[in-house]
């Protein structure tokens, strides 16, 4: 435990002299993290860092609530169904996300509201065809037809 600052001496004197002694009887030696940056430096201040630390440091995470957890899988659904090697398979991982969708909304999950509706399918499978464009035909199609000269119209001067 420290002293007590004398009467009539600065506090900045003694505070350094406090430090200076400590350091000179090596208590700041091998303190961990000596020598290495500072954490989370340089990004935004974040009013729960402290919850986030030590989620991360007890390698726990913080479950989402049933409805927040559904729509976030719903997203995760919709772009790996347009990510999808077949069109059945799209179909598929779709018809499964909106039989999901269609219990969360009949039963009563924690959290805010269910503001969720079913995946259009087909809205869905159209982007799929949009990213996997079908194989070009080998039989070549006739030429486009060739552009006919116009006549253009002139004007009459009086």
């Amino acid at each position: 435990m420290t002293e007590r600052k004398p009467p009539g001496v600065g506090f900045e004197t003694w505070g350094d002299r406090q430090i200076r002694e400590a350091a000179e009887r090596g208590a700041f030696d091998d303190l961990p993290g000596a020598g290495k940056p500072l954490p989370d430096q340089g990004k935004p201040y974040d009013e729960m860092w402290w919850i986030k630390q030590k989620l991360r440091d007890e390698n726990l995470s913080f479950p989402l609530p049933g409805t927040l957890a559904l729509r976030k899988e719903a997203e995760e659904a919709r772009a790996e169904a347009v990510g999808a090697r077949t069109e059945a398979e799209a179909r598929r991982i779709v018809a499964e996300i909106n039989e999901k969708i269609s219990a969360g909304i009949r039963s009563a999950l924690s959290g805010p509201p269910v503001t969720l509706i079913p995946l259009d399918v087909e809205e869905v499978v159209g982007e799929w065809r949009e990213r996997h464009p079908a194989p070009a035909a080998t039989v070549s199609s006739p030429p486009p037809p060739a552009p006919t000269r116009r006549s253009w119209f002139r004007r009459r001067r009086p």
